[in-house]
């Protein structure tokens, strides 16, 4: 479990570490109806968000073999990102972009122009930061268009709500939706979760879920640049945003946690701060929460971005005869006999091709809609992103917070966020001396 301490995180580092191992699942090609595919049997995509994965997530729905695709529209409120993006696009998948300049949409409301370039079918792509999710997510099902979405799908508990009823409209109009939990789509990490849920562990007693590593850091605010431009390019570091670290950041493993568990939380109490950081942002630096499920076990989170400190990147489980140790960050999951992860307590280890999760969930997205199955992953992302709220929550408040209150909290991180522009005043802003509003446990309000 031990790692090197100190050096920098990089965002794309960490989302690569597992590897991008070219294991393209092939579907059978079926006949495609009017309302699922374009003419010619080609599923039109548009693109919302042109960053690096936004741009990855393209490359996948584009790179399916389950039949023709093409990209006709990208949106983003940075020409620059959506350019660079175009670029990446055009070299990887050649023929496959149709993106002239008058599919080209800049600002807060392009996404709804590259949504309406699909003509009421195809799939859009929603990979801009978290905040914006839930209005991009209705506006694309309202316009009877099947999603894939990235994590971290909502940033408040309002934002939640949004998200659920989205996803049961777009049950009703018979359109998919997929949510970027990759981990979910791991062949090793499915199997070992099978296998917990089979026994192989007993029962499952105790959940560790860890993201420890160095700090995420955050450029200056050039000359020139707007506080909104400013905030938006380093999402990550602003909570209406990004959510905080434990939600953006952790959320895949807190998400393998409940999945092992075969549960979700009913309370949370916990802790977090600042401790070294300076950084002129909204990011608390650790984070301890302890979760509570309804028969009393326990899910532990850990969540820390510091220089020249211990780091572990996964999930521990331990059931009632043995243990595991899986999750993102964990290309290899194990599982041990006892609660010693010793080589010679290994029980089980994957054999088998491992594929690719975030190639997997595109493959299966696309065949749902070529084949027309039931494909709707937007409740159990929902409830994946409110367990990393609620998190926050607890740690952000210093209280006992139940999940119950955190999904009706009316709390909303962004009043009016439809409205913005790139000249409107963010949601948070710097004071004299260049500080942003922080979270203070006793005081701060949550619900």
């Amino acid at each position: 479990m031990s790692r090197k301490p100190g050096r920098r995180a990089s965002r794309r580092e960490f989302l690569n570490t597992s590897g991008r191992i070219a294991a393209l699942s092939a579907f059978g090609t079926a006949a495609v109806s009017s309302v699922h595919a374009a003419e010619e049997n080609t599923i039109r995509v548009a693109l919302v968000g042109c960053g690096g994965r936004g741009t990855g997530a393209a490359i996948n729905a584009l790179s399916t073999k389950s039949g023709p695709t093409q990209l006709v529209a990208m949106a983003d409120v940075f020409d620059d990102r959506l350019q660079s993006g175009l670029k990446v696009l055009s070299e990887r998948l050649g023929k496959q972009i149709n993106v002239p300049k008058d599919r080209q949409f800049i600002g807060f409301d392009a996404y709804k122009k590259a949504i309406d370039a699909l003509n009421g079918s195809g799939v859009v792509i929603l990979a801009t930061p978290p905040g914006f999710r839930p209005p991009h997510l209705e506006y694309a099902v309202a316009k009877n268009c099947h999603v894939f979405m990235e994590k971290a799908f909502a940033v408040d508990s309002p934002g939640v709500r949004r998200v659920l009823k989205a996803g049961e409209e777009a049950d009703k109009k018979n359109l998919k939706i997929a949510g970027g939990l990759m981990s979910r789509h791991y062949a090793p990490l499915q199997e070992a979760i099978r296998r917990i849920h089979d026994g192989f562990i007993g029962d499952v007693i105790t959940c560790w879920s860890y993201r420890e590593h160095g700090p995420v850091g955050i450029a200056p605010k050039p000359a020139g640049t707007s506080e909104m431009a400013h905030q938006i390019r380093h999402f990550h570091n602003f909570n209406w945003l990004g959510g905080s670290f434990i939600l953006d950041w952790l959320i895949h493993n807190l998400d393998v946690c409940c999945w092992a568990k075969n549960a979700w939380p009913t309370s949370a109490q916990g802790q977090g701060g600042r401790y070294p950081r300076t950084e002129p942002d909204q990011m608390f630096d650790h984070y301890a929460v302890e979760y509570s499920f309804a028969d009393g076990t326990r899910m532990l989170a850990q969540a820390r971005h510091m220089a020249d400190c211990w780091g572990f990147w996964g999930n521990v489980i331990h059931g009632a005869k043995g243990s595991a140790i899986l999750g993102e960050g964990i290309p290899d999951p194990l599982i041990y006999k006892g609660y010693k992860p010793a080589k010679e307590n290994i029980i089980w280890r994957f054999e088998g091709d491992k594929g690719d999760s975030y190639q997997v969930e595109h493959d299966l997205l696309f065949e749902a809609i070529r084949q027309n199955k039931p494909y709707n992953e937007a409740k159990r992302s929902a409830f994946a992103a409110l367990a990393g709220i609620l998190g926050r929550m607890a740690a952000e408040s210093g209280r006992e917070v139940t999940w119950d209150d955190a999904l009706a909290s009316n709390l909303v991180l962004a009043p009016g966020l439809e409205n913005l522009t790139m000249d409107s005043d963010p949601p948070v802003k710097p004071d004299a001396r260049g500080r942003y509003p922080l979270a203070v446990p006793g005081r701060t309000k949550v619900l």
